[in-house]
């Protein structure tokens, strides 16, 4: 019977037997509930050390297998399983629960990584303890070199590098993360650097209380000596002794150098005094005097005993000597450059109106010179021809017709008195010219010239302008020469074009 029998099902198993028969069947049902209740809890509580046995047989095999790791896969485990002699013989633990196999061995490989995890984490303890002892190791290598004196502050790592290289804790620091052992020799230097300014000050006790002074002459060997009598002097860095060493040495030839300063100094001011009493000299000295001769006036003098070598006293007598010398012969070439330029300037004045008058006689006359023209814009050069020639048209017959000789004249006059007017500038140019022949390069003049040289141009193309008019006068139709105007009434003097004109007028006004 088991907590699973129905009660019909044990009355026909138990129903024959007189104890059934006996117990009323209120009494049977009750005693049939309570063996129920106990077989099932007995039955609970044997299927929990079954499960407990299981679980505990199955961890049992599979610690005891070498092949499961911590990246076995469940698969994988079950194979390894069925091939296991312990879990092929064992019935129960085959007809164990999947679901608790499993949980058995999630909780296993759960454990295999956390002792894998811890392994790693050992090792790399282990990597870094060796790293720091190989750090270390190195780190009192370089103290030993540092105690042979083959390291000091003023070492490099190229010099150091030869016998470093050949050491075996040279070799374990190569490859590991970190500090290289360049990192530490510089470190280690710049530790021996920082320590300079101390242990200065302990040499400067040193030389103090031994009374050494360093020179400029002082050897490095006697300097190092004499520190090396005292107990303080065996902690001290040979490159912080050097380094001390060249300061002081350094500040010596400062000093040297200020001294040579002041001694020079004083020599210029002595120098300065002799020269000056050599100028101040009553009566004065002059050149061709000789040292012997005037030694005796300066004796008494206080410039004189500052310069205590005869040999620089009469090196400075000849030096004054010559700059007097210079003097004088400045003074001279000065005197004569003004007499020079005084006769310049009376020869000039008493050429200058000869020669105004020879140039102004060279000119030619005014009537026979060429017209110079204005240059004209592109834009105006079309419309100026013709509004010039309506003007003269319209005075001409204001005057008595278009081609009547008086228009002729007026307008022979004016043109002929702007080209009298011209040439003055002409006249005056050829003076300047004549008086200052560099101003042939003159931007100007060669501006003119490039001018005059057009003007021929610029008077054909005005008289193809005017035989193009229409409706010319029968008085434009006389023979001109290339200025477009006859050449009979330009030939004129300037006064007689002016009193031409000035009759011209008056006639005009009298007409109206």
């Amino acid at each position: 019977m088991t907590s699973t029998t129905r009660y019909r099902r044990a009355e026909q198993t138990f129903g024959e037997l007189e104890v059934w028969a006996v117990v009323p069947e209120r009494d049977r049902k009750e005693v049939y509930d309570d063996v129920l209740f106990f077989l099932a809890k007995k039955e609970k509580e044997q299927a929990k050390q079954l499960r407990r046995r299981n679980i505990q047989a199955l961890k049992s095999i599979l610690d005891g297998m070498s092949s499961v790791n911590f990246q076995t896969t469940w698969s994988q485990a079950q194979q390894y399983l069925m091939d296991n002699p312990s879990f092929a013989q064992d019935h129960q633990l085959q007809n164990m629960d999947k679901e608790d196999a499993l949980i058995c061995f999630e909780e296993h490989i759960r454990a295999l990584e956390r002792e894998e995890e811890e392994e790693r984490e050992r090792a790399r303890l282990r990597e870094r303890r060796q790293q720091r002892k190989n750090r270390e190791a190195f780190q009192t290598f370089l103290d030993e070199l540092h105690e042979t004196g083959q390291l000091h502050s003023m070492s490099t790592w190229m010099e150091l590098y030869p016998a470093v290289s050949t050491d075996v804790r040279f070799a374990n620091m190569l490859g590991q993360p970190g500090s290289t052992p360049l990192d530490l020799f510089k470190f280690y230097v710049e530790d021996l650097k920082a320590r300079f300014h101390d242990e200065k000050k302990i040499i400067k006790d040193i030389l103090k209380d031994r009374g050494f002074c360093v020179e400029v002459n002082t050897a490095f060997e006697d300097f190092a000596h004499v520190i090396s009598f005292d107990k303080r002097a065996a902690a001290l860095d040979a490159g912080n002794i050097k380094l001390t060493f060249n300061s002081l040495l350094e500040k010596a030839e400062a000093r040297e150098r200020e001294r040579e300063k002041e001694a020079a100094r004083r020599l210029r001011r002595r120098e300065a005094a002799f020269r000056s009493m050599l100028r101040q000299a009553v009566p004065a000295l002059e050149l061709g005097t000789a040292w012997e001769e005037v030694r005796e006036r300066f004796v008494c003098d206080s410039a004189f005993e500052q310069i205590t070598l005869e040999s620089e006293r009469i090196r400075l007598f000849r030096e004054f000597l010559q700059v007097l010398e210079t003097e004088c012969q400045h003074l001279h070439m000065k005197g004569r450059k003004h007499g020079r330029r005084g006769r310049k300037h009376h020869c000039k004045r008493s050429h200058s109106p000869s020669g105004s008058e020879s140039e102004e006689e060279e000119l030619p006359p005014p009537s026979l010179r060429p017209p110079k023209r204005r240059r004209q814009n592109p834009s105006e050069s079309g419309s100026e021809p013709s509004s010039s020639l309506d003007s003269f048209e319209s005075g001409g017959a204001a005057l008595g017709g278009r081609g009547s000789p008086s228009s002729r004249l007026l307008l022979g006059s004016d043109h002929g008195l702007r080209r009298a007017k011209k040439p003055k500038k002409k006249a005056k140019k050829r003076r300047h010219k004549s008086n200052s022949p560099e101003s042939v390069t003159d931007p100007e003049e060669k501006a003119g010239k490039e001018s005059d040289e057009k003007e021929p141009e610029q008077d054909k193309d005005r008289e193809l302008r005017l035989a193009e008019l229409p409706n010319r006068s029968p008085g434009f139709g006389v023979k001109k020469e290339k200025t477009g105007w006859d050449t009979s009434e330009s030939e004129l003097s300037e006064g007689e074009l002016e009193r031409r004109r000035r009759t011209l007028l008056q006639q005009l006004d009298d007409h109206q």
